[in-house]
């Protein structure tokens, strides 16, 4: 058996005197800002934001705990955050599920739901000849209240 020796020195001062938690805190954070942002991107892809998409930007920012002035700061220079897609299909999955869910809690109704999901599925990294469908199934399972093992075990049979 072949031992592997694993550095665990942090480089550098700034780190060394940061706190665990703070660190994983402001690695969280910068996520959830580049998560957001990535949104607005997606909401912005027409050129202008409905009220139906400021209403849920609005509560997407305070789930990921973005403050009012980054808020601000993002929707100012929304195109300098990289656009984050998940990698994996069940982490994109697991997005829509959490965005599909917002979307339906927030009452956005007939097609304004659907096409704010639409844009969604498409920054998500889902194909867009398929997101009129994806985008659609979501939503239906999202008010039939299944849970995220069942929503992505219906997604995967869809796809």
């Amino acid at each position: 058996m072949e031992k592997v020796l694993i550095n665990l020195s942090l480089p550098t001062q700034k780190i060394k005197n940061m706190s665990f938690s703070n660190l994983f805190e402001s690695g969280f954070k910068k996520r959830n800002e580049d998560h957001f942002a990535s949104i607005v991107r997606v909401a912005m892809s027409d050129g202008v934001i409905n009220e139906e998409e400021k209403a849920f930007l609005d509560r997407l920012a305070t789930r990921l705990d973005v403050t009012e002035s980054e808020y601000k700061q993002i929707l100012e220079d929304y195109k300098s955050h990289p656009i984050n897609a998940p990698h994996s299909h069940d982490k994109r999955l697991e997005r829509l599920y959490d965005l599909a869910r917002m979307v339906w809690a927030d009452h956005i109704e007939g097609p304004n739901q659907v096409s704010l999901l639409e844009k969604l599925c498409i920054g998500l990294g889902f194909d867009s000849d398929s997101v009129e469908h994806i985008a659609g199934k979501a939503l239906a399972l999202v008010h039939h209240e299944v849970d995220l093992d069942e929503f992505t075990l219906k997604m995967k049979q869809t796809n």
